[in-house]
């Protein structure tokens, strides 16, 4: 996967995610919002370690 396509699908998922959130606590779906913030914090994982290995001083 080229990062470029990580980044997009992990802004798009924390989007719906704080879209979610705003939302009254009564109409927040916790079935939907668990699993987006679970992937969503997965894809930011990967796109920190995928930059500090190109950091030159690691390499």
């Amino acid at each position: 996967m080229s990062i470029g396509v990580i980044s997009l699908a992990s802004m798009f998922i924390w989007i719906v995610v704080i879209y979610e959130l705003i939302k009254p606590s009564k109409e927040v779906s916790w079935r939907k919002t668990i699993p987006l913030m679970s992937v969503g914090s997965l894809l930011t994982l990967v796109l920190t370690v995928q930059a500090f290995q190109n950091i030159p001083f690691f390499n």
